[in-house]
Protein backbone atom coordinates (compact mmCIF):
# COMPACT_ATOMS: atom_id res chain seq x y z
CA UNK A 1 0.00 0.00 0.00
CA UNK A 2 1.48 3.42 -1.21
CA UNK A 3 1.64 6.18 1.19
CA UNK A 4 2.27 9.64 0.27
CA UNK A 5 2.29 10.80 4.39
CA UNK A 6 4.43 10.19 7.60
CA UNK A 7 2.77 9.48 11.02
CA UNK A 8 0.02 7.81 12.23
CA UNK A 9 -1.71 5.88 9.70
CA UNK A 10 -5.31 5.20 8.97
CA UNK A 11 -6.18 3.15 5.72
CA UNK A 12 -9.62 4.52 3.64
CA UNK A 13 -11.38 4.09 0.15
CA UNK A 14 -8.45 2.78 -2.03
CA UNK A 15 -6.43 1.27 0.82
CA UNK A 16 -3.38 3.86 1.60
CA UNK A 17 -1.94 4.71 5.21
CA UNK A 18 -1.80 8.09 5.82
CA UNK A 19 -0.28 10.57 8.65
CA UNK A 20 1.48 14.19 9.30
CA UNK A 21 -0.04 17.59 10.27
CA UNK A 22 -1.18 20.43 7.56
CA UNK A 23 -2.58 23.95 8.41
CA UNK A 24 -4.37 27.17 7.16
CA UNK A 25 -5.17 30.02 8.79
CA UNK A 26 -6.85 33.12 7.10
CA UNK A 27 -4.98 37.22 7.90
CA UNK A 28 -7.19 39.88 9.27
CA UNK A 29 -9.49 41.99 7.09
CA UNK A 30 -8.22 45.29 5.80
CA UNK A 31 -8.48 47.99 3.56
CA UNK A 32 -10.20 47.08 0.00
CA UNK A 33 -7.71 46.19 -2.74
CA UNK A 34 -7.90 46.18 -6.37
CA UNK A 35 -9.48 42.71 -8.27
CA UNK A 36 -8.15 40.91 -11.76
CA UNK A 37 -10.43 38.88 -14.11
CA UNK A 38 -9.70 35.65 -11.53
CA UNK A 39 -10.73 37.47 -8.24
CA UNK A 40 -14.11 39.45 -9.91
CA UNK A 41 -16.22 37.83 -7.11
CA UNK A 42 -14.67 39.29 -3.83
CA UNK A 43 -15.40 40.76 -1.24
CA UNK A 44 -13.44 43.52 0.91
CA UNK A 45 -9.59 42.19 1.04
CA UNK A 46 -7.70 40.98 3.83
CA UNK A 47 -4.45 42.46 4.32
CA UNK A 48 -1.61 39.69 2.83
CA UNK A 49 0.89 41.41 4.86
CA UNK A 50 -0.32 40.48 8.20
CA UNK A 51 0.74 37.73 10.36
CA UNK A 52 -0.54 34.52 9.48
CA UNK A 53 -2.27 32.32 11.82
CA UNK A 54 -0.65 29.24 12.75
CA UNK A 55 -3.72 26.56 12.32
CA UNK A 56 -2.56 23.23 12.53
CA UNK A 57 -5.01 23.37 14.59
CA UNK A 58 -5.46 20.86 17.43
CA UNK A 59 -8.71 18.94 18.41
CA UNK A 60 -11.71 20.22 20.13
CA UNK A 61 -12.08 17.99 23.17
CA UNK A 62 -15.67 17.34 23.63
CA UNK A 63 -16.90 17.60 19.63
CA UNK A 64 -16.57 14.09 19.61
CA UNK A 65 -16.62 11.15 21.90
CA UNK A 66 -12.96 10.53 22.93
CA UNK A 67 -12.57 13.09 26.00
CA UNK A 68 -14.92 14.25 28.58
CA UNK A 69 -15.46 18.16 29.45
CA UNK A 70 -12.25 17.75 31.68
CA UNK A 71 -10.28 15.87 28.90
CA UNK A 72 -9.79 12.55 30.70
CA UNK A 73 -10.65 9.84 28.29
CA UNK A 74 -14.37 8.62 28.13
CA UNK A 75 -14.64 4.85 28.22
CA UNK A 76 -15.14 3.06 24.97
CA UNK A 77 -18.61 4.18 24.29
CA UNK A 78 -20.78 7.04 23.96
CA UNK A 79 -22.30 8.57 27.51
CA UNK A 80 -26.19 7.18 27.17
CA UNK A 81 -29.05 9.26 26.55
CA UNK A 82 -31.88 9.90 29.14
CA UNK A 83 -34.42 8.22 26.40
CA UNK A 84 -33.99 4.36 26.29
CA UNK A 85 -35.78 3.79 23.44
CA UNK A 86 -33.66 2.20 20.59
CA UNK A 87 -33.05 -0.69 23.55
CA UNK A 88 -36.50 -1.06 25.25
CA UNK A 89 -38.38 -0.86 21.62
CA UNK A 90 -36.23 -3.26 19.67
CA UNK A 91 -34.81 -6.45 22.39
CA UNK A 92 -31.29 -7.22 22.52
CA UNK A 93 -29.67 -5.85 19.72
CA UNK A 94 -28.14 -9.47 19.62
CA UNK A 95 -30.49 -11.21 18.22
CA UNK A 96 -31.14 -9.13 15.08
CA UNK A 97 -29.75 -11.86 12.08
CA UNK A 98 -28.87 -11.03 9.07
CA UNK A 99 -27.25 -8.11 6.89
CA UNK A 100 -28.13 -4.53 6.65
CA UNK A 101 -26.84 -1.38 4.92
CA UNK A 102 -26.93 2.00 6.71
CA UNK A 103 -28.02 4.49 3.80
CA UNK A 104 -27.23 8.55 4.30
CA UNK A 105 -28.47 11.09 2.09
CA UNK A 106 -25.41 12.01 0.37
CA UNK A 107 -26.33 15.57 -0.94
CA UNK A 108 -24.51 18.17 0.36
CA UNK A 109 -26.14 20.74 1.94
CA UNK A 110 -24.43 24.62 1.74
CA UNK A 111 -24.90 27.15 4.69
CA UNK A 112 -24.91 29.60 2.22
CA UNK A 113 -25.59 30.15 -1.62
CA UNK A 114 -22.09 31.92 -3.06
CA UNK A 115 -20.67 33.97 -0.28
CA UNK A 116 -18.14 36.13 -1.51
CA UNK A 117 -14.34 35.46 -0.20
CA UNK A 118 -12.55 38.28 1.70
CA UNK A 119 -9.35 37.57 -0.49
CA UNK A 120 -6.37 37.75 -0.35
CA UNK A 121 -5.34 35.17 3.13
CA UNK A 122 -2.38 34.73 4.07
CA UNK A 123 -1.71 31.14 4.95
CA UNK A 124 0.71 28.68 6.65
CA UNK A 125 0.55 25.18 4.60
CA UNK A 126 1.58 22.39 6.87
CA UNK A 127 4.54 21.43 4.82
CA UNK A 128 5.76 24.63 6.28
CA UNK A 129 5.19 26.87 3.45
CA UNK A 130 3.80 30.54 3.39
CA UNK A 131 1.07 31.00 0.95
CA UNK A 132 -0.72 33.76 -0.31
CA UNK A 133 -4.76 33.00 -1.70
CA UNK A 134 -5.77 35.64 -4.07
CA UNK A 135 -8.60 34.23 -6.27
CA UNK A 136 -10.46 31.81 -5.11
CA UNK A 137 -12.91 31.73 -8.21
CA UNK A 138 -11.37 28.19 -9.65
CA UNK A 139 -10.90 25.93 -6.18
CA UNK A 140 -9.38 22.33 -6.79
CA UNK A 141 -9.72 20.33 -3.59
CA UNK A 142 -8.58 16.66 -3.53
CA UNK A 143 -8.08 14.36 -0.79
CA UNK A 144 -8.19 10.30 -0.04
CA UNK A 145 -11.81 10.81 1.83
CA UNK A 146 -13.60 13.63 -0.52
CA UNK A 147 -13.36 15.65 2.87
CA UNK A 148 -11.91 19.04 1.70
CA UNK A 149 -14.51 18.50 -1.06
CA UNK A 150 -17.44 18.44 0.92
CA UNK A 151 -16.68 20.93 3.03
CA UNK A 152 -15.59 23.71 0.11
CA UNK A 153 -18.99 22.41 -0.84
CA UNK A 154 -20.90 22.56 2.58
CA UNK A 155 -19.27 26.25 2.58
CA UNK A 156 -21.38 27.39 -0.45
CA UNK A 157 -18.38 27.52 -3.10
CA UNK A 158 -19.22 24.09 -4.84
CA UNK A 159 -19.90 26.15 -8.36
CA UNK A 160 -16.05 27.35 -7.71
CA UNK A 161 -14.83 23.74 -7.78
CA UNK A 162 -13.53 22.45 -11.08
CA UNK A 163 -12.24 18.79 -10.39
CA UNK A 164 -12.68 16.02 -8.00
CA UNK A 165 -10.66 13.26 -6.41
CA UNK A 166 -12.00 9.20 -6.61
CA UNK A 167 -13.78 9.68 -3.25
CA UNK A 168 -16.12 12.88 -3.95
CA UNK A 169 -18.88 11.26 -4.85
CA UNK A 170 -21.74 13.37 -3.70
CA UNK A 171 -24.29 14.41 -6.46
CA UNK A 172 -23.19 17.98 -6.90
CA UNK A 173 -19.86 17.14 -7.45
CA UNK A 174 -20.50 13.81 -9.97
CA UNK A 175 -20.62 15.48 -12.90
CA UNK A 176 -16.47 17.35 -12.09
CA UNK A 177 -13.44 15.77 -14.04
CA UNK A 178 -11.32 12.99 -12.21
CA UNK A 179 -8.12 13.71 -11.57
CA UNK A 180 -6.94 11.15 -9.70
CA UNK A 181 -7.35 8.42 -12.40
CA UNK A 182 -5.49 6.14 -10.75
CA UNK A 183 -7.40 6.06 -7.44
CA UNK A 184 -5.51 8.79 -5.15
CA UNK A 185 -2.34 9.06 -7.91
CA UNK A 186 -2.69 13.18 -9.03
CA UNK A 187 -2.59 13.56 -12.46
CA UNK A 188 -0.58 16.98 -13.13
CA UNK A 189 -1.94 17.58 -16.59
CA UNK A 190 -5.44 16.89 -15.76
CA UNK A 191 -5.00 19.10 -13.02
CA UNK A 192 -3.02 21.91 -15.01
CA UNK A 193 -5.86 21.70 -17.67
CA UNK A 194 -7.99 22.76 -15.34
CA UNK A 195 -6.06 26.24 -14.63
CA UNK A 196 -7.12 25.91 -10.92
CA UNK A 197 -6.34 29.43 -8.77
CA UNK A 198 -6.27 27.21 -5.80
CA UNK A 199 -5.46 23.61 -4.61
CA UNK A 200 -6.62 22.38 -1.19
CA UNK A 201 -4.83 19.23 -0.39
CA UNK A 202 -2.86 17.07 2.00
CA UNK A 203 -0.79 14.12 2.19
CA UNK A 204 -2.68 11.36 1.82
CA UNK A 205 -2.49 12.24 -2.13
CA UNK A 206 0.29 12.12 -3.94
CA UNK A 207 3.27 12.03 -5.43
CA UNK A 208 4.41 15.27 -3.67
CA UNK A 209 6.41 15.58 -6.86
CA UNK A 210 2.83 16.48 -8.61
CA UNK A 211 1.77 18.58 -5.70
CA UNK A 212 5.78 20.73 -6.07
CA UNK A 213 4.98 20.95 -10.07
CA UNK A 214 1.73 22.66 -9.83
CA UNK A 215 3.21 24.99 -7.37
CA UNK A 216 6.15 25.63 -10.25
CA UNK A 217 3.33 26.68 -12.40
CA UNK A 218 2.70 29.37 -9.60
CA UNK A 219 -0.31 28.14 -8.18
CA UNK A 220 -1.10 28.36 -4.34
CA UNK A 221 -1.27 25.17 -2.91
CA UNK A 222 -2.51 24.44 0.93
CA UNK A 223 -1.50 21.12 2.80
CA UNK A 224 -4.17 20.21 5.37
CA UNK A 225 -4.55 17.59 8.40
CA UNK A 226 -4.54 14.76 7.16
CA UNK A 227 -5.65 12.63 10.20
CA UNK A 228 -9.17 11.89 10.58
CA UNK A 229 -11.79 11.94 13.50
CA UNK A 230 -14.44 13.65 14.95
CA UNK A 231 -12.70 15.69 17.32
CA UNK A 232 -10.69 16.99 14.48
CA UNK A 233 -14.27 18.34 12.31
CA UNK A 234 -14.29 21.89 13.49
CA UNK A 235 -10.68 22.73 12.84
CA UNK A 236 -10.66 21.58 9.41
CA UNK A 237 -13.66 23.28 8.48
CA UNK A 238 -12.24 26.21 10.36
CA UNK A 239 -9.07 25.96 8.41
CA UNK A 240 -10.85 25.52 5.09
CA UNK A 241 -13.05 28.23 5.91
CA UNK A 242 -10.38 30.95 6.53
CA UNK A 243 -7.89 29.80 3.30
CA UNK A 244 -10.96 30.28 1.26
CA UNK A 245 -11.81 34.02 2.81
CA UNK A 246 -15.82 32.80 4.69
CA UNK A 247 -14.76 32.32 8.04
CA UNK A 248 -18.28 33.28 8.73
CA UNK A 249 -19.64 30.48 6.74
CA UNK A 250 -17.25 28.49 8.68
CA UNK A 251 -18.34 29.18 11.85
CA UNK A 252 -22.08 28.54 10.79
CA UNK A 253 -20.97 25.27 9.09
CA UNK A 254 -19.29 23.92 12.13
CA UNK A 255 -22.53 25.13 14.39
CA UNK A 256 -24.63 23.03 12.68
CA UNK A 257 -21.97 19.93 12.12
CA UNK A 258 -21.86 20.34 16.07
CA UNK A 259 -25.78 20.33 16.47
CA UNK A 260 -26.22 17.46 14.22
CA UNK A 261 -23.23 15.60 15.82
CA UNK A 262 -24.76 15.65 19.64
CA UNK A 263 -28.47 14.59 18.23
CA UNK A 264 -26.46 11.72 16.36
CA UNK A 265 -24.49 10.55 19.62
CA UNK A 266 -28.12 10.38 21.37
CA UNK A 267 -29.05 7.52 19.74
CA UNK A 268 -26.61 5.42 21.37
CA UNK A 269 -28.85 3.07 23.73
CA UNK A 270 -27.98 2.41 27.08
CA UNK A 271 -27.10 -0.49 29.12
CA UNK A 272 -24.27 -1.97 31.05
CA UNK A 273 -23.38 -4.51 27.84
CA UNK A 274 -22.64 -2.35 25.01
CA UNK A 275 -22.12 -4.23 21.30
CA UNK A 276 -18.86 -5.22 20.46
CA UNK A 277 -17.96 -4.03 16.94
CA UNK A 278 -15.13 -5.11 14.71
CA UNK A 279 -14.39 -2.50 11.57
CA UNK A 280 -12.85 -4.53 8.46
CA UNK A 281 -11.33 -2.98 5.85
CA UNK A 282 -10.85 -5.08 2.46
CA UNK A 283 -9.94 -5.07 -1.15
CA UNK A 284 -10.32 -8.43 -2.73
CA UNK A 285 -7.65 -10.96 -1.52
CA UNK A 286 -4.92 -8.67 -1.28
CA UNK A 287 -6.10 -6.32 1.46
CA UNK A 288 -7.94 -7.78 4.68
CA UNK A 289 -6.98 -5.53 7.39
CA UNK A 290 -8.95 -4.92 11.07
CA UNK A 291 -9.18 -1.67 12.63
CA UNK A 292 -7.60 -0.55 15.99
CA UNK A 293 -7.11 2.57 17.83
CA UNK A 294 -6.76 5.24 15.44
CA UNK A 295 -8.21 3.78 12.21
CA UNK A 296 -10.92 6.51 12.21
CA UNK A 297 -13.52 3.27 12.59
CA UNK A 298 -12.87 2.97 16.64
CA UNK A 299 -14.28 7.10 16.53
CA UNK A 300 -17.50 5.69 14.59
CA UNK A 301 -17.90 2.82 16.70
CA UNK A 302 -17.73 4.28 20.41
CA UNK A 303 -20.29 7.25 18.63
CA UNK A 304 -22.93 4.45 18.29
CA UNK A 305 -22.51 3.34 22.34
CA UNK A 306 -20.71 0.29 21.13
CA UNK A 307 -17.59 -1.29 21.78
CA UNK A 308 -14.26 -1.28 19.25
CA UNK A 309 -12.91 -4.92 19.19
CA UNK A 310 -9.20 -4.03 17.69
CA UNK A 311 -9.04 -1.93 20.61
CA UNK A 312 -10.36 -3.93 23.06
CA UNK A 313 -8.12 -6.62 22.56
CA UNK A 314 -4.68 -4.40 22.36
CA UNK A 315 -3.80 -4.02 18.92
CA UNK A 316 -1.28 -1.21 18.78
CA UNK A 317 -1.71 0.06 15.45
CA UNK A 318 -4.73 1.69 13.44
CA UNK A 319 -5.11 -1.91 11.06
CA UNK A 320 -3.93 -4.94 11.36
CA UNK A 321 -3.52 -7.60 9.07
CA UNK A 322 -7.00 -9.77 10.02
CA UNK A 323 -5.82 -13.46 11.91
CA UNK A 324 -8.41 -15.89 13.44
CA UNK A 325 -7.32 -16.11 16.38
CA UNK A 326 -7.47 -12.14 17.06
CA UNK A 327 -10.98 -11.92 15.26
CA UNK A 328 -12.08 -15.15 17.78
CA UNK A 329 -10.72 -13.27 20.44
CA UNK A 330 -12.30 -10.19 19.68
CA UNK A 331 -15.51 -12.02 19.25
CA UNK A 332 -17.16 -9.28 17.70
CA UNK A 333 -21.64 -8.86 17.63
CA UNK A 334 -21.48 -7.21 14.56
CA UNK A 335 -19.16 -6.59 12.00
CA UNK A 336 -18.92 -3.07 9.40
CA UNK A 337 -17.51 -2.52 6.35
CA UNK A 338 -17.45 -0.12 3.30
CA UNK A 339 -19.78 -1.14 0.83
CA UNK A 340 -17.28 -1.57 -1.84
CA UNK A 341 -15.06 -3.51 0.07
CA UNK A 342 -17.77 -6.23 1.22
CA UNK A 343 -18.01 -6.48 -2.61
CA UNK A 344 -14.66 -6.94 -3.44
CA UNK A 345 -14.69 -10.22 -1.58
CA UNK A 346 -18.10 -11.50 -2.79
CA UNK A 347 -20.17 -10.05 -0.10
CA UNK A 348 -22.10 -11.82 3.06
CA UNK A 349 -20.29 -15.29 2.06
CA UNK A 350 -16.66 -13.79 1.18
CA UNK A 351 -17.04 -12.11 4.23
CA UNK A 352 -17.37 -15.88 5.88
CA UNK A 353 -14.78 -16.96 3.94
CA UNK A 354 -12.23 -14.60 5.90
CA UNK A 355 -9.88 -15.92 8.80
CA UNK A 356 -12.11 -16.26 11.93
CA UNK A 357 -15.21 -14.49 10.36
CA UNK A 358 -17.52 -17.30 10.76
CA UNK A 359 -16.51 -18.57 14.17
CA UNK A 360 -17.95 -15.05 15.68
CA UNK A 361 -21.27 -14.31 16.97
CA UNK A 362 -21.05 -11.53 14.17
CA UNK A 363 -20.25 -14.45 11.80
CA UNK A 364 -22.64 -17.32 13.12
CA UNK A 365 -25.62 -14.17 12.52
CA UNK A 366 -24.35 -12.88 9.35
CA UNK A 367 -24.81 -9.77 11.46
CA UNK A 368 -22.51 -7.28 8.93
CA UNK A 369 -23.41 -3.61 8.66
CA UNK A 370 -21.99 -1.72 5.26
CA UNK A 371 -21.49 1.75 4.28
CA UNK A 372 -20.39 3.45 1.31
CA UNK A 373 -17.15 4.13 1.17
CA UNK A 374 -17.23 7.88 0.60
CA UNK A 375 -19.07 8.69 3.48
CA UNK A 376 -17.83 5.84 6.71
CA UNK A 377 -14.55 7.87 7.97
CA UNK A 378 -14.89 11.23 5.83
CA UNK A 379 -15.35 12.47 8.88
CA UNK A 380 -16.92 16.35 7.21
CA UNK A 381 -19.93 18.12 7.81
CA UNK A 382 -22.12 15.06 6.81
CA UNK A 383 -20.56 13.12 9.63
CA UNK A 384 -24.11 13.51 12.26
CA UNK A 385 -26.18 11.50 9.11
CA UNK A 386 -22.75 9.35 8.89
CA UNK A 387 -23.58 8.32 13.02
CA UNK A 388 -27.57 8.60 12.42
CA UNK A 389 -27.59 6.28 9.23
CA UNK A 390 -24.75 3.30 11.24
CA UNK A 391 -27.21 3.42 14.99
CA UNK A 392 -29.78 2.44 12.56
CA UNK A 393 -28.41 -0.38 10.79
CA UNK A 394 -26.89 -1.04 13.98
CA UNK A 395 -29.97 -1.48 16.42
CA UNK A 396 -32.49 -1.04 14.40
CA UNK A 397 -32.49 -2.54 10.70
Amino acid sequence: MRRWGRGPAVVVAAGLLLGAAACVAPADDAADGGTDARSASQSTPADPAADPVNACQEPVPGFGVTVDADGEPLPERADPPADDSASDEDGDPREILGPSTATVDQTVTPVADDPAPALPVTVESCDGETVVVDDASRILAVDLYGTLAEIVFSLGLGDHVVGRDASTGFPQAADLPLVTPGGHDLNAEAILDLDPTVVLTDASVGPPEVQQQLRDAGIPVIFFDDARDLDRIPSQIRAVAGALGVPDEGEQLVERTSGEIADALALAPAGADPLRIAFLYTRGGMVQLLAGPGSGADAMIRAIGAVDVGTDIGLERPFTQITSEALIEAAPDVIIMMTKGLESIGGVDGMLRLPGVAQTPAGEKLRVVDMADSVLLSFGPRSGRTIEALAHAVYQP
